[in-house]
């Protein structure tokens, strides 16, 4: 049987004393593409910590693969852009863990930078300062640093925040190329369940302190979503893509 690169059995998370979720479980198998999805405060980032190891949980056992290996983007808002470094500078922070203390990058090192560069398509960026860079060639750029590392796991939180539709469509599909056809395993974190939805292979829905995992059809259905949302949700389809309206019970107005 193929070991999941990582498994939670039964874990509770929280801070103190205080529990923010409530005996999570599920496993991520290789080749898997899965997205957490929940308005903000709801406990993404808290299982994403957790399966990261930067939270210890509760209780529970969190149990990862040997041979696992994390590629992590954050939030562009929690890199400093000011900061003056080139976007080949920034991409080789990926590789710091090989090269000893003391040591500048090697040849291996920029030439793995450039590589990296180039699957996200941005190679002729490499001496541009991260600061002069678009919201999209700075997170394409936040994912190479991420891939550089030869990752088999890609975690990324927030990916699309404070992007337009382009930009957010384009990142989504480089996302969605790097798990079809490098085989990546991929963890999204996102609020936005229209976007996620068109994507992954596997929703969570993070609510309440609780989490309800299932396939795209299984989450994203009128009755699960109702349920979790507590409003009457619909579910359409348009040229191929789901789109989920809530409408308001008392203005009879739908919202995306």
């Amino acid at each position: 049987m193929t070991i999941p690169l990582v498994e939670f059995d039964r874990v509770v998370l929280g801070y103190g004393t205080r529990s923010v979720m409530d005996e999570v479980s599920f496993q991520v198998p290789k080749g898997d593409f899965l997205g957490f999805v929940g308005p903000n405060g709801s406990g993404k980032t808290t299982i994403i910590r957790s399966l990261l190891g930067t939270l210890v949980p509760l209780s529970g056992v969190i149990t990862r693969a040997p041979d696992l290996r994390f590629g992590y983007v954050p939030q562009r808002d929690h890199v400093d852009s000011l900061y003056p470094l080139t976007v080949d500078d920034v991409v080789i922070m990926g590789r710091y863990d090989r090269i000893p203390i003391g040591r500048r990058p090697g040849p291996a090192d920029r030439k793995a930078a450039q590589v990296a560069l180039e699957q996200v398509g941005i190679p002729d960026l490499a001496r541009r300062p991260l600061a002069s860079l678009s919201g999209g060639q700075k997170q394409r750029a936040l994912i190479a640093r991420a891939l550089v590392g030869d990752p088999n796991l890609l975690v990324l939180d927030e990916p699309t925040n404070g992007m337009d539709l382009v930009s957010t469509t384009q990142i989504l599909g480089l996302v969605r190329d790097l798990h079809d056809d490098r085989g990546l395993t991929v963890i999204m974190v996102s609020h936005a369940l229209n976007e996620v939805a068109n994507y992954v292979r596997r929703i969570g829905l993070v609510f309440g302190g609780h989490l309800r995992l299932g396939t795209v059809p299984d989450i994203i259905n009128e009755a699960v979503l109702t349920e979790v949302y507590g409003l009457p949700v619909e579910v359409n389809s348009f040229d191929g893509h789901r789109v989920v309206l809530a409408r308001s019970r008392h203005l009879g107005d739908d919202h995306v």
